[in-house]
């Protein structure tokens, strides 16, 4: 089993990960028992699923692939791409779009973890979780939790997806 991190080790760690106030990160890991790095790596790297702002090229990535294969999945964003860019919708407004939706998918997702919401229609006890796991896979007691409350401070533009001012 590996020895525990230090708050100094888990800040330089948070620091060099990029995280914002590794500090506050490391210090919450070890005075409350909340495994912080664990909530911190889980959603940087969903965030990394998320179109990067100013990155327009994915849009052409998209129209290429609808062209070649018309009728796979998700053939329809690269047409409904291409339409759109015919309309005269810039490539930084549909970026823009693309990231909004990613990432309040995202929150979405990272609530929806915290366990079935309540639905008066389903009268089955089921329930989940998202959990560290050890060496073997296996579940340990540390459960990941209110992810939702993360998202946004993890934003990588910083400005936790409100819109950039111009100039």
């Amino acid at each position: 089993m590996a020895t525990p991190l230090t708050e100094d080790d888990l800040v330089d760690l948070f620091r060099r990960l990029g995280a914002p106030s590794p500090e506050d990160w490391a210090r919450s890991q070890v005075t409350e028992g909340i495994p912080q790095l664990a909530r911190f790596l889980f959603l940087k790297q969903a965030w990394s699923n998320v179109v990067p702002e100013g990155n327009t090229a994915w849009i052409e990535d998209e129209i290429r692939s609808a062209k070649v294969r018309p009728n796979d999945p998700y053939a329809g964003l690269g047409a409904a791409l291409a339409r759109c860019k015919a309309a005269g919708a810039s490539p930084d407004d549909l970026t823009e779009i693309a990231r909004c939706v990613q990432a309040g998918l995202l929150f979405a997702i990272a609530f929806l973890l915290e366990g079935p919401p309540g639905d008066p229609d389903i009268d089955v006890d089921v329930s989940w979780g998202l959990f560290e796991t050890d060496e073997r896979g296996h579940p340990t007691k540390h459960r990941i939790g209110d992810l939702h409350e993360s998202v946004l401070e993890l934003d990588p533009t910083g400005r936790e997806m409100r819109p950039k001012l111009p100039g």
